[in-house]
């Protein structure tokens, strides 16, 4: 089973996704949640790399960021300018429900009854994620997945989560070249 080569830190990250998701009300457990409770990590090995790359002190910027567009449903930077150059402004559209609907009504999280407390499960992105954690300790000959497996994974995933790193510095060929030197960047 995957989940028992993973480190205390790698299952510290996981757990800590389940409670940003649940502490944002969400459905499931998604990459960003991941993300955010790689953020939230003291004394790893992925903390590391976020602090040698400073991300660490912009930590309120990444939220920022992935709290915007979570509030857009989702949708990458790069989708909504795709978006705005035929015309659809996002971010209008977004007001207009907002307005309406009440903020963060885009975002898919639901508050209130009805919910089973404790149980939520992994998205397709959170999942591809920790498959590439994987498939990044293995190319790294690493035997044990740990959370810098996980930041790995998210930088090579599209999507927000990468998105954002990348605009904060963050990318697999800095986190390798960070943790595991010049000659170690291989494409996961």
């Amino acid at each position: 089973m995957m989940f028992e080569r993973f480190t205390k830190d790698a299952r510290d990250v996981v757990k800590g996704a389940v409670e940003q998701a649940e502490g944002a009300g969400a459905e499931r457990v998604g990459a960003e949640h991941l993300l955010l409770a790689l953020l939230d990590r003291e004394g790893s090995r992925a903390s590391f790399a976020l602090s040698a790359l400073g991300a660490g002190e912009r930590r309120e910027s990444v939220r920022t960021a992935l709290g915007k567009a979570r509030r857009r449903a989702g949708l990458t930077q790069a989708e909504t300018d795709a978006l705005a150059g035929i015309g659809i402004d996002v971010s209008e559209i977004v007001a207009r429900v907002e307005e309406v609907h009440g903020t963060g009504a885009m975002s898919g999280d639901r508050k209130g009854p009805g919910r089973r407390p404790g149980h939520r499960p992994f998205d397709r992105a959170a999942k591809d994620v920790l498959t590439g954690a994987l498939r990044a300790a293995t190319a790294l000959r690493d035997r044990r997945i740990g959370d810098e497996h996980l930041l790995l994974a998210l930088t090579t995933r599209p999507g927000v989560p990468a998105e954002v790193l990348a605009d904060h510095g963050v990318t697999y060929e800095s986190v390798t070249r960070v943790l595991y030197g010049e000659g170690e960047a291989k494409a996961g």
